[in-house]
């Protein structure tokens, strides 16, 4: 069968693609360069949200040594060693540095491009300057950590920007990358194409069991933290449809666990949750279509959900709904399944699909999430404790305890109040070393 092949650039095109990193690693540039870190610093907040329990703790102040945190307290019991440089940050909240649970570093809003041209028209060069520009906003929106969870149709590019922060090549969060993604064939996008033509996808197609537990290998050995999947995926006339049988899916868990890797999978339908839920995935992405039933089920085997609102919510507006008016069904339907999702005890983390949003405009996710009923304190757990505990970064990240990484983030006035503060970030630092001030 004829496959399209992608014309080798001419001089000009390899220039221009040239032009655009150049140009975004200009702008990196422009952000201000880390402070060269003293033998210590005193954090002086109004107040310290450590997300080891809902209260903020009024007077607290916070040690950091080196790239951890050495005391978290009240002022008078915490002495700072000499040499330690003291900052204070009147009227601010001193948290943990966020989680964002759900991203796509190399993916932007679908009302500039839609997500076909970007799959198929936007070149590799201008993703990945692209992608650069978004870990910048979000390290400077409070998020210290993003699991990005697809490069949709840019490879393994996430592996790439993860080991260009971690190197201080580019200012950005942590990241734990998934890589390409993997579908079943034929159940995923661009579609809709001549059936003569082979259209290059999204993410990784598995044709058969085999191909499949191949391809979960080769992406682990190609630098993916997590395994994702998508268990269901809206499939011709029928709508949104299980895409894995569940022994497909029991064998590529199995694979990825025996290698020590988590498993992320994307389902909408209360089947495909179902089937990921027994085949003992470690998250449950979006769930529109999640009932009691299946996130009890979730709850009884400690799956954590990642409801992704916001998502929802953007490409709603995006086809011309206006927040404010009567809310359409996919957005009623949204708010009910958040609610069950509550009700139901399952563990809730934060991840708002940015990517399909800006990023920097992560706290979207965690502003709907209070609108729907989740009182501000949990969401900040949601966004600090629970994802570090769901992503098994427990030990590092999350909370503010002694020995743990000083991913430390000031806002102004009290989120435990109202989450709407956390947009107010006035303090970023990360690895005990600042990037905003």
């Amino acid at each position: 069968m004829p496959r399209i092949l992608a014309p080798r650039p001419t001089a000009p095109a390899a220039h221009a693609a040239f032009v655009l990193l150049c140009s975004a690693l200009a702008a990196a540039a422009q952000t201000p360069a880390p402070a060269q870190a003293p033998a210590a610093y005193l954090l002086r907040p109004a107040r310290v949200f450590d997300a080891l329990s809902p209260q903020a703790h009024d007077g607290w102040v916070v040690l950091v040594q080196g790239d951890r945190i050495a005391a978290a307290g009240p002022a008078a019991s915490v002495t700072a060693p000499a040499g330690a440089q003291t900052i204070d940050l009147p009227g601010t909240t001193l948290m943990p540095g966020m989680i964002e649970g759900h991203g796509h570093l190399l993916l932007h809003p679908y009302n500039e491009v839609s997500w076909n041209d970007q799959v198929l028209h936007e070149s590799y060069a201008e993703r990945v300057a692209r992608a650069v520009n978004h870990a910048r906003a979000t390290l400077m929106a409070g998020f210290t950590t993003e699991r990005d969870l697809g490069t949709e149709g840019a490879g393994y590019a996430d592996v790439g920007l993860k080991q260009a922060v971690e190197k201080g090549v580019i200012p950005g969060p942590r990241i734990l990358a998934s890589t390409r993604a993997i579908v079943a064939k034929g159940a995923y996008g661009p579609a809709g194409f001549d059936p003569r033509w082979e259209i290059p996808q999204g993410a990784e197609e598995a044709g058969n069991p085999d191909q499949l537990e191949s391809i979960v290998r080769d992406q682990i050995s190609k630098g993916a933290d997590w395994v994702k999947l998508y268990g269901d995926y809206h499939v011709g006339p029928r709508g949104d449809v299980p895409t894995f049988l569940q022994d497909e899916m029991n064998r590529a868990v199995e694979v990825a666990h025996s290698l020590g890797h988590p498993v992320a999978v994307h389902a909408g339908t209360a089947e495909g949750m179902r089937r990921a839920a027994l085949a003992g995935v470690q998250t449950i992405e979006h769930g529109d279509g999640g009932t009691p039933e299946v996130f009890k089920l979730m709850a009884q085997k400690g799956i954590c959900y990642i409801p992704t609102v916001a998502a929802t919510y953007s490409v709603t507006t995006y086809r011309g709904w206006k927040p404010g008016t009567p809310e359409p069904a996919n957005i009623l339907r949204k708010r009910a399944s958040f609610k069950d999702a509550v009700a139901s005890g399952v563990i809730i983390g934060m991840g708002g699909d940015v990517g399909v949003f800006s990023h920097g405009d992560n706290a979207l996710e965690m502003e709907i999430m209070q609108e729907y009923g989740m009182p501000a304190p949990q969401v900040l757990l949601a966004a600090t404790a629970v994802n570090a505990r769901c992503f098994d970064l427990a030990d590092q990240l999350g909370t503010i305890k002694p020995g743990l990484l000083a991913d430390l983030v000031a806002v102004g006035g009290d989120p435990t109040a109202d989450v709407h503060a956390v947009r107010d970030v006035r303090f970023v630092m990360k690895g005990g070393v600042i990037y905003r001030r």
